[in-house]
């Protein structure tokens, strides 16, 4: 199975019409398969979505984990949602606006997204997502880097820009805060705490 398909722009209406079992990504028109994730990967996710689905119970905003739908806000000259050339499959969102939750996914920029990284994403994670959810208004956005144990963690300042990122590693770091939520604290021992055989 190719990583993209042929050489056009795509849109959410081509989306639609996939098949269910196989994940993509558009990211301005093109096309791009998304890999299966790891034990790993999986392990990572599953410790950091149960961490903010505790902090965020009785809260205004939730967590979803991949596989999760986002189609980020539309370029101009995307006349309708089915234009829109920008639907993402984040592997963690935390969504804070419900008028924007619909059955097909969100549709609209997420208030934090993290993407953990494989083999076959750090360019589309760590520069195709970083650019796109800073242009789309994604207010943070970590980038877990499962090998050696580290987030890197942009935010958006007032100018609309992400700034310089802050960088967590297990070797140097307790915990991890997030900017959006104040007193939201996650040892990064128990995000990194993966059974192995």
């Amino acid at each position: 199975m190719p990583l993209s398909k042929e050489q056009r722009e795509y849109t959410y209406e081509d989306y639609l019409s996939w098949p269910e079992d196989e994940r993509w990504e558009i990211i301005d028109g093109i096309a791009l398969m998304q890999a299966t994730p790891s034990p790993l990967h999986q392990r990572i996710s599953m410790n950091l979505s149960s961490a903010f689905h505790v902090y965020l119970k009785g809260k205004q905003c939730q967590v979803f984990a991949a596989p999760f739908t986002v189609r980020l806000p539309m370029n101009s000259g995307e006349t309708t949602e089915r234009k829109n050339k920008n639907i993402v499959e984040p592997d963690i969102v935390i969504i804070c606006d419900k008028s924007k939750l619909d059955k097909n996914g969100y549709n609209g920029a997420p208030s934090l997204i993290v993407e953990i990284v494989s083999k076959s994403s750090v360019k589309r994670d760590q520069v195709l997502k970083l650019n796109k959810y800073e242009t789309s208004g994604v207010k943070e956005y970590w980038i877990i880097i499962p090998e050696n144990q580290s987030i890197t963690k942009y935010t958006l300042d007032e100018q609309e820009h992400y700034n310089k990122p802050a960088i967590y590693a297990v070797a140097e770091d307790d915990e991890i805060g997030s900017t959006i939520f104040p007193d939201l604290v996650i040892k990064l021992s128990d995000i990194f705490d993966t059974w192995e055989e």
